[in-house]
């Protein structure tokens, strides 16, 4: 630009200089010279930014100087082009048209410079020669200013796109650069490629000592060949192998392609990914691809997979464990035609322990259960802990029935023998439920299901023993299922009532009080023994609910009866660990208008059982209201004489399988009785004995020196209106 100025600069001097005073012509010449050379120093002095963008003040300045270049060479249309004759417009019109164009094209990136420029000078030429009367002249060359501007601004908006164009494919190449340069230097990556014979070429450092081998004898060896190892020579190819060279052969991208291969004599696990090559006539030229060394990452993830399968105290396998080798002896059974086995493990008395000797106790015990379990595993055979105090076992070939149940009955002797755990001698048992697949279920869920049923069998039977499932089973369940339904609706619809069995004294026979027993008459199964679904209460944790309306119910009936007689309710575990059991008996008594005298709670041993969710500070607080407390079924549970000295019992009732066992010349049962009896006087208790049915029983207990009496052969249990007749005959006698 700064040559086609002087050059423009030269050519009007020498067009001019006849009728235009040379130091005109000289001082123009030297101002424009310098403008130009002004310009040009500017131009060279400002560099490109780091990011190949300008500041905007960078912008501003070129306008200023665009400005400056078209204010001098305006002289000439405006100042000499009107001395001089009308024979030098052409040539001189032509020399600024040719410097419009030249700036139009070389200055197009400073498009804002070179539009003040052309515009300008354009603008001044039109102006002179409107001032001249020539009107379409000057139109003429403000077009050409115009057409000129338009060239401009297209050729910069070109400009500008390929070198932006050029500013990202720079960051693209120098970013490829670095990521191929730390791919490289990395310590598990590495590039590879092969020809079109799939022999490798181009063999990086990094490549050839994850290989082992050295760039000179890596170079042209076959690809395969690297990666098989000593087994390239056997053909003992690992599928992972099989199908990269399946890809090769169909000239197929790949990627996450993993595959061992031996390096050092030590076994390696890579990634592989490539892309088939081709040259600019469609030519296969090889493959290009990377690979990773995935040895440390395949282990994590082969540990994580350990874990999230095994048990993380025992360490046998865990649920989905279990449940993915049962669904794999399933299919296995299928396939062939044969049996597979499922056994479902519960353990007897461990919560037991649990609550008397804490969980860390017994955590050890389950840690010596699996242990010996898993002693009991063949190759047949595998073994896990489904969670708690529950495992399972899962016999693959299950076509010896016999052997089946011979390993169910060892599986309980061996795990019921004695277990020695800190300075601790603990006796639990085990309860097994069986189901046989395909038979029994022909998915894992159904057959889990199966040995589920079974093993409720067992536990029902009293543990200790195994139970194969049978079809009834399944219906026993429905029917539990809907009995359940029917269950939780029974006192909404008002279906369940109480019954009442007098209490008598055992000298006299006089009525004492009586027991409120509950019964259900339901609209869909008729009148459901208490035997069925007092349990299924306790299960489905309803108890707690139709306790509550017993308790209010018995004592609403109670305060109606004339006289002194008691009123006995049972009361279940469940209640007593409701830390607002207590403020309902208050409430009961106080809308009743019961005294608390009269009210007597019966529990039993199970109650103790669970000492540490505060059973015996809630019987405390009972006391403290003036309810009486009954120990019923003393003897046939866990008896301990401790809780009978830190809790204030007013009787102790004896079990009618004690009643029954000393009528029929039982020594134990008549020893135990005595020996009941005797306990209770030194401790100021009354006793009662339950399920007296004859004459001889009534005498027999009366001489073992029982306070009371209950039972057939003084009455069944009776309804509301019965039982309020019964109370107010005693009554009568007693006035």
């Amino acid at each position: 630009m700064l040559a086609a100025n002087l050059a423009s600069v030269i050519a009007l001097a020498t067009l001019m200089h006849f009728w235009v005073p040379a130091h005109q012509l000289g001082i123009w010449g030297t101002v424009t010279s310098g403008v130009a050379a002004y310009i040009m120093w500017r131009r060279r002095r400002v560099h490109s930014g780091a990011d190949g963008y300008a500041e905007p003040v960078d912008v501003r300045n070129t306008a200023i100087e665009g400005l400056a270049l078209a204010a001098v060479w305006s002289v000439v249309p405006m100042v000499f082009c009107h001395e001089a004759p009308t024979q030098t417009a052409p040539g001189s019109g032509i020399i600024l048209a040719i410097l419009m164009t030249a700036a139009a094209f070389a200055m197009a990136p400073l498009v804002l410079a070179t539009l003040c420029f052309v515009l300008g000078l354009g603008g001044s030429v039109a102006i002179g020669l409107a001032v001249d009367g020539e009107l379409p002249a000057a139109f003429g060359v403000l077009l050409f200013a115009l057409l000129l501007a338009a060239i401009c601004i297209s050729r910069a908006h070109t400009l500008v796109a390929l070198r932006a164009a050029s500013i990202a494919l720079e960051e693209r190449d120098e970013t490829v650069s670095l990521l191929l340069r730390e791919f490289e230097e990395s310590d598990a990556d590495w590039l590879w490629e092969t020809d079109n014979a799939r022999r490798v070429v181009k063999a990086s450092p990094r490549f050839a000592l994850a290989c082992g081998l050295d760039l000179v004898s890596i170079n042209g060896m076959p690809f395969l060949q690297v990666l098989a190892g000593p087994a390239w020579e056997t053909g003992d190819f690992a599928p992972g192998l099989r199908q990269l060279s399946e890809k090769l052969k169909a000239r197929q991208s790949f990627r996450d392609l993993r595959l061992p291969v031996r390096v050092n004599g030590e076994e390696r696990w890579w990634e592989l990914a490539a892309s088939p090559r081709f040259d600019e006539r469609g030519n296969f030229c090889g493959f290009r691809g990377v690979g990773s060394d995935v040895t440390q990452q395949r282990d994590a993830a082969d540990k994580i997979n350990r874990m999230a399968r095994s048990d993380t105290l025992t360490g046998l396998p865990n649920r989905l464990s279990i449940n993915e080798v049962l669904v794999r002896a399933l299919l296995d059974a299928e396939k062939w035609r044969s049996r597979c086995a499922f056994m479902m493990i519960d353990l007897d008395r461990f919560k037991a322990v649990n609550d008397t000797l804490g969980h860390q106790v017994g955590d050890r015990l389950l840690s010596r259960v699996a242990e010996r379990l898993a002693r009991l595993m063949t190759e047949n055979a595998m073994c896990g802990r489904l969670g708690g105090d529950e495992f399972a076992v899962v016999v693959r070939d299950a076509s010896d029935l016999l052997a089946i149940e011979q390993l169910a009955r060892r599986i309980i002797e061996t795990l019921s023998r004695p277990y020695d755990v800190d300075e601790h001698t603990l006796h639990i048992g085990a309860s097994v439920g069986l189901a046989i697949g395909p038979r029994d279920g022909k998915t894992a869920e159904e057959l889990i299901r199966s040995a589920d049923l079974a093993l409720y069998q067992s536990k029902d039977a009293g543990g200790g023993v195994f139970h194969a499932y049978e079809p009834r089973l399944h219906a026993q369940a429905e029917e539990r299922r809907v009995l359940e339904q029917a269950l939780r609706q029974a006192l909404e619809k008002g279906e369940m009532y109480l019954a009442y069995q007098p209490v008598v004294d055992a000298d006299t026979g006089l009525l004492t009080g009586f027991e409120a027993l509950l019964r259900w008459n339901s609209a869909d199964f008729g009148n459901v023994s208490p035997a069925k679904f007092i349990p299924l209460a306790e299960d489905a944790r309803l108890i707690v609910p139709i306790g509550d309306w017993v308790l209010r119910a018995a004592c609403d009936e109670a305060a109606r009866w004339p006289g002194h007689a008691r009123v006995a309710v049972n009361v279940s575990p469940e209640q007593l660990h409701n830390p607002h059991f207590v403020t309902t008996v208050a409430s009961a008594l106080a809308t009743s208008g019961l005294a608390p005298e009269r009210l007597e709670l019966e529990v039993t041993e199970s109650v103790f059982m669970h000492e540490g969710m505060g059973a015996t500070k809630v019987l405390e607080r009972i006391l403290e209201l003036g309810v009486r407390l009954s120990l019923d079924d003393f003897g046939t549970g866990y008896s301990s004489l401790g809780y009978l000295s830190r809790t204030r019992f007013s009787t102790i009732k004896i079990d009618r399988s004690f009643v029954q066992g000393a009528a029929k010349g039982a020594p134990e049962a008549t020893a135990i009785i005595r020996a009941v009896v005797a306990l209770a006087r030194s401790l100021g208790m009354a006793t009662t004995a339950e399920g007296v049915e004859t004459e001889a029983e009534h005498h027999m207990v009366r001489d073992f020196g029982c306070s009371k009496v209950q039972g057939f052969y003084f009455s069944r249990p009776v309804l509301v209106e019965e039982a309020r007749h019964l109370a107010a005959r005693r009554e009568r006698e007693a006035a």
